[in-house]
């Protein structure tokens, strides 16, 4: 029984010892960092929603242009975008004729858009779980000691580097710039379902003149399909 209790005790110890360095890692530096971050986002998030912008989004496979679509965008009640179509529905595709050989041709071409698209849609899908970042989420990693504090390669800035923010092994990097009191940039490394289908992002951000900070621009690359997805946000205009 000593001999168990003491095994116990052991184990406590040395639980309680890693909760320790953890907790010791996070600097009062790092938490007055991230604490900022998350009250300008809070805020930022709040003044964007009075806004309406324009977007539009370019995808591409292989470097080759395969669909642009654009967007009226505003901020929901979630703080997510809501996105309503600018583009004319698309008209029905007539018969092509060409016989048999014609229409197994149009079928194959149909099917690898299907493919391309759904992959598109997948990526789209888990890049809004990254952007805008979350507050809570953000929150999360720093006491997981997944957060630590980079410079962003300007003086006026720096950066917090994320681990693990939404799936094991995904790093985000989010550039600060202090004199603005907003995000500069974010540059993100994740994946799908396996760590092998790679999707890359890089974010820029700019300010509405007298207003709030945004996203600029979106570059998302599909790596196992070599998919690009641009994004370009404009005309922002403050809600009636």
């Amino acid at each position: 029984m000593k001999v168990i209790g003491t095994r116990i005790a052991f184990a406590l110890f040395l639980a309680f010892g890693c909760f320790w360095v953890t907790a010791s890692a996070q600097s009062p530096e790092l938490q007055q960092k991230v604490a900022e971050l998350k009250q300008a986002m809070a805020q930022n998030q709040q003044a964007l929603a009075q806004y309406q912008w324009n977007e539009t989004m370019t995808i591409s496979l292989k470097g080759e242009e395969k669909k642009q679509e654009h967007f009226q965008v505003r901020l929901g009640p979630d703080g997510k975008p809501q996105k309503t179509s600018l583009d004319p529905p698309p008209s029905s595709s007539s018969d092509s004729g060409g016989g048999r050989r014609g229409r197994l041709k149009e079928h194959v071409v149909e099917k690898k858009k299907e493919e391309y698209q759904d992959y598109a849609n997948q990526i789209k899908s888990l890049i809004q779980q990254y952007l805008p970042p979350n507050k809570e989420t953000l929150q999360q990693a720093f006491q997981a000691g997944n957060v630590t504090l980079g410079s962003a390669g300007a003086p006026d800035e720096y950066a917090l580097n994320v681990a693990n923010y939404l799936k094991q092994g995904d790093k985000m990097i989010i550039a600060f710039n202090k004199e603005q009191h907003a995000i500069s940039s974010i540059t993100l490394a994740s994946y799908l379902n396996d760590p092998k289908d790679a999707v890359n992002v890089n974010v820029s951000f700019s300010s509405i003149p007298g207003g709030p900070n945004h996203i600029d621009s979106e570059t998302i690359n599909g790596v196992s399909k070599q998919l690009t997805i641009a994004v370009q946000n404009s005309n922002y205009q403050k809600l009636q």
